[in-house]
């Protein structure tokens, strides 16, 4: 019976739909998005339905996906992340997660870096172009799963944002306040959303 039920699992990826919320109970490793009563996957694993108990008023099967190990850490919702910046845009910045806490990741896991989350104050100025450039290495905290399997992510603390970046000359930064860093070798300042270093007050 057990190897017939594996023959059934399939491997899913963080939001990928699972099914409808009025024929699915979402289990562990799913959640339910009332907006459109659909069922994702919040991390990646096999997939596998449970059948309601024969005496539950509910006679919906409960999915789950269970992970697997050999997939290294999975970002979820309160995970610090660091991620390397891809584009930056007008309203938006996308960065591709490389570790979640101290774990690196196995696979390509995608973040969204939007206006209204890169500070806590004065949110309708921000400017995306001052806050990040491709190839600056962030510190986030994941709000949630997003659209198109990628994650939402936020620099909205001291101790988040940038922490490394290089400049036009190809030096590493140095941090000199919260939103400038500088190029040692030209003296250049450029425009940054710079992350507390960890130890300072």
């Amino acid at each position: 019976m057990r190897e017939r039920e594996e023959e059934a699992e399939e491997l899913v990826t963080p939001g990928e739909v699972l099914g409808k919320g009025s024929q699915l109970k979402a289990g562990r490793g799913a959640y339910l998005s009332a907006q459109n009563d659909t069922v994702y996957a919040s991390l990646t694993g096999r997939r596998s339905l449970i059948p309601p108990s024969p005496l539950s008023s509910d006679q919906r099967p409960t999915v789950e996906v269970t992970g697997h190990s050999a997939h290294g850490a999975i970002p979820e919702p309160g995970s610090i992340v660091i991620a390397r910046v891809t584009k930056v845009m007008a309203r938006m910045a996308s960065a591709d997660i490389m570790c979640v806490g101290p774990k690196s990741v196995r696979e390509k896991f995608t973040g969204t870096i939007r206006q209204q989350d890169v500070r806590a104050t004065e949110i309708d100025k921000v400017n995306m172009h001052l806050s990040f450039r491709p190839g600056d290495i962030v510190r986030a905290l994941v709000l949630s799963l997003g659209d198109a399997r990628a994650y939402y992510l936020s620099t909205a603390k001291n101790e988040l944002g940038v922490v490394s970046a290089e400049s036009a000359a190809g030096a590493t930064m140095v941090p000199i306040s919260w939103t400038e860093m500088q190029c040692p070798l030209t003296g250049q300042i450029e425009q940054r959303k710079v992350a507390k270093a960890g130890g300072q007050t």
